[in-house]
């Protein structure tokens, strides 16, 4: 579970860093990166959340 929460960290400081350069800097590859890492996130949120309820039944 603190592997998976590693994970998620890091995407999201990828996704802070990408929306950045984004709209400060305007560049427009970092858009990509950024939606990216958002399809990284929402697929390690859902394995969080299959995670959390498997540990709450134990």
């Amino acid at each position: 579970m603190k592997d998976l929460l590693v994970k998620i960290n890091a995407e999201i400081e990828t996704f802070k860093t990408e929306s950045e350069s984004l709209t400060e800097k305007g560049v427009k590859a970092a858009g990509a990166r950024a939606r990216k890492a958002t399809l990284e996130i929402e697929k390690l949120l859902k394995e969080f959340r299959k995670v959390s309820i498997e540990e709450s039944k134990k």
